[in-house]
């Protein structure tokens, strides 16, 4: 939650700085409105509750002995509007976060618009 309510607290800086914050989540759709719901949360939250984008992205578990087989890993990219990648940061641990302030510092670095 914490990151979450950081990332809303940071939106109007990445909107004036022409960037949109989209949270995606293994979590099933129907669990993610019922959490924008109770918490408010402004930014846009996606599912993948079939895990097929966050494996394809780096951004999940997908070692079979691993106690956390099938989880999301936390990961950050930037994507410009022609959907280049201009910036990967995928965290091993999952209690490492980055700051709002260090994503938007690494979007206006690579010059995404």
């Amino acid at each position: 939650m914490k990151e979450i309510s950081g990332f809303d607290g940071a939106l109007s800086q990445f909107e004036a700085a022409g960037a949109q914050v989209v949270g995606v989540s293994a979590d099933h759709a129907a669990t993610l409105d019922a959490f924008v719901k109770q918490t408010g949360t402004k930014h846009l939250l996606l599912s993948d509750f079939r895990r097929t984008m966050l494996p394809a992205w780096g951004a999940m578990v997908t070692e079979e002995a691993s106690p956390i087989f099938r989880y999301a890993r936390r990961a950050y990219f930037i994507i410009d509007r022609e959907g280049t990648v201009r910036y990967v940061k995928i965290q091993t641990n999952p209690l490492d976060l980055l700051q709002p302030e260090e994503v938007l510092q690494a979007f206006k670095t690579t010059g995404a618009k």
